[in-house]
């Protein structure tokens, strides 16, 4: 997943659009091909809560200087939102990463992508629900369309094969990205984007890791080659381009499209990550969705898109103009899954 940031801010030299429009797409690329590395090492013989934790400590491992670097002179900071940070880390990061490739393990990767996505409408509902706050006309009718898409996608009505479990756990990543979601809404905690998704990878790798020395996480690898469409591989090399260019490199280019485009632009962007993992699917799983489900791919982006837009129609109100300078990072997070 991509991004999440405040974007009322002064219009950016076209240069500078042209250069974040690049970054975002990079991004969605980068974040696109995770479902289809994790895919490849679960068919190798690998669990999927194994592939989640070699991606994650990669990842972590990679961002932990900037973590650093980024967390000077305001550790203060860490231990007033530690138990925020604990719920990202285990909640925003480990849930969605993990049930999404629990997912992936028995779906396609588009189609367990396309279930998580549904994360704004998840949002709106709970934010109606907890806070009363009434979505938009526009949102109810974004979010009936891909109510409609995700039944044509799953091809229920022709009688088609469903997997509950793989629907259950793309439901799981899904909650987990709309958990990132009212997370990093807050503005308050001073903590600097790059910072939080580190110290997540760090918690949600920690907390992975135990739980498998434990035998709650089934955790198996192997160091057999790792058979793709079109190419064979050795096990490391998904490993490697999973953590390095799924995640951090994904996380990193995130972190500055948002900080050109501001959310709402960099979100439309974003949703190229659907587009970008069925094309990885088919070009390295063979994974091609039927026509029924194709339809039902196209209504669920439409109806994530138009839930978008009326989104902005209720938070706009909200958030009164003020300089970047003054605004707190924490609105201008970035997200990955």
């Amino acid at each position: 997943m991509s991004t999440v940031v405040d974007d009322i801010r002064l219009p950016a030299p076209r240069r500078g659009v042209n250069v974040g429009l690049l970054f975002a797409l990079a991004a969605a690329l980068s974040f696109g091909t995770s479902g289809v590395f994790a895919r490849g090492l679960i068919d190798a013989g690998w669990t999927p809560g194994a592939a989640v934790t070699v991606r994650m400590w990669v990842a972590a491992l990679v961002l932990l200087v900037p973590t650093l670097i980024a967390l000077r002179g305001r550790w203060s900071m860490v231990r007033k939102n530690a138990g925020m940070i604990v719920m990202y880390g285990l909640l925003a990061v480990t849930t969605a990463q993990l049930c999404y490739f629990q997912a992936v393990a028995v779906m396609d990767v588009g189609i367990a992508l396309l279930i998580e996505y549904t994360a704004p409408i998840a949002v709106i509902l709970w934010l109606w629900v907890r806070r009363g706050e009434t979505p938009s006309r526009r949102s109810i009718i974004g979010a009936a369309i891909a109510f409609v898409g995700l039944v044509l996608m799953l091809d229920v009505l022709t009688g088609g094969e469903v997997n509950i479990g793989g629907i259950l756990f793309a439901l799981g990543a899904m909650v987990g990205a709309a958990t990132y979601f009212v997370l990093s809404g807050r503005g308050d905690t001073g903590l600097p984007p790059i910072a939080l998704a580190g110290l997540g990878l760090l918690i949600g790798s920690a907390g992975l890791t135990i739980a498998a020395v434990v035998g709650v996480l089934p955790f198996e690898w192997t160091t057999a080659d790792v058979e793709f469409r079109l190419i064979t591989v050795p096990w490391f090399v998904p490993v490697i381009a999973v953590g390095v260019i799924a995640t951090a490199l994904a996380y990193g280019l995130g972190i500055a499209s948002t900080r050109i485009l501001g959310s709402r632009l960099a979100s439309f962007v974003a949703l190229s990550e659907v587009v970008a993992a069925m094309v990885f699917g088919w070009l390295m799983l063979g994974q091609v969705p039927g026509p029924v489900q194709a339809i039902g791919g196209m209504l669920v982006l439409a109806g994530v898109i138009i839930v978008k837009l009326g989104e902005a129609e209720v938070t706009a109100p909200q958030h009164p103009a003020q300089p970047e300078a003054d605004r707190p990072e924490a609105d201008r997070l970035p997200a990955a899954v």
